[in-house]
């Protein structure tokens, strides 16, 4: 195996162990979601969480971008940008759906109306959007998600190569990533600041270098100037964007929060509970 799937082992591992901590009973009466939820069963479970994952991110970057997903499963670290408190106790759903679970993820060449349709069926905003996108600025992405990125003339000319400015960026991907084939090579979302969360790639946006379409049509479709004007003031002012990151990933975090006999608390959170 791979060292990141060691590291991501180790987190799954350490994930499992919280949910032991958990209640299990489907008539718990406790609020959805808390601050302090291990407090009684399992004292010290953030402490040892936050201490182990913070060494699995150390040791391997890139952990950093993927732990971004197990926001919802009480585990949540990055390396640098904000801090703040996760609510916990979240359910698990009572079916296990893969296809259910990636519904509503935007593909990596969404337009900017797909990008704001998906935010908006869990309830975020274009503010939420370019916030989140933020993330982007840590992790890597595999060479089939930029591919149009580097290859199709007309779609880079539309973005911003109409003055051949970025022609040396293109190169870059292309030497990563070939017209065919070798679609799993990776390149850094963010290749100034690769592991390092910061607002760097608000700055990437503006140079015409987000290595994604879903990145690069924040601007180039923004027609009306109201994200660029985010943009420009997250480029500007780096605790901005924490805050505002921090806000929308709070609100995430409450999206389509099961209570009751809605979900439960699995004991393996790949599978429902027998």
């Amino acid at each position: 195996k791979t060292r990141m799937e060691y590291l991501m082992r180790i987190v799954f591992i350490l994930l499992a162990f919280v949910l032991h901590c958990k209640k299990t009973s489907s008539e718990d009466v406790t609020p959805p979601l808390v601050h302090n939820y291990y407090k009684e069963t399992c004292p010290h479970a953030e402490e040892i969480i936050r201490r182990q994952v913070e060494i699995a991110v150390l040791k391997e970057p890139r952990m950093a971008a993927s732990l971004l997903r197990l926001h919802f499963h009480d585990c949540f670290v990055m390396r640098g940008g904000p801090n703040w408190e996760v609510l916990l106790g979240r359910r698990d759903s009572l079916e296990a759906s893969f296809s259910g679970a990636n519904k509503f993820i935007p593909a990596p060449n969404s337009s900017l109306d797909t990008l704001i349709a998906n935010f908006n069926q869990q309830g975020l905003d274009v503010g939420d959007l370019v916030a989140l996108s933020g993330s982007h600025t840590m992790g890597q992405a595999r060479c089939a998600s930029f591919r149009q990125r580097a290859y199709d003339v007309d779609f880079f000319h539309e973005q911003y190569d109409r003055y051949k400015r970025y022609t040396t960026f293109r190169r870059i991907l292309r030497s990563i990533c070939p017209a065919s084939g070798k679609d799993h090579r990776l390149a850094p979302l963010d290749l100034v600041t690769p592991a390092q969360f910061d607002n760097h790639y608000f700055h990437n946006l503006l140079q015409g270098k987000g290595l994604l379409g879903s990145d690069t049509v924040l601007i180039s479709q923004d027609h009306e100037g109201v994200i660029l004007k985010q943009v420009l003031a997250y480029a500007s002012d780096e605790k901005l964007f924490f805050d505002s990151f921090v806000e929308s990933m709070v609100k995430m975090s409450n999206i389509n929060v099961l209570t009751g006999n809605q979900g439960e608390i699995r004991r393996n959170c790949r599978f429902v509970n027998t």
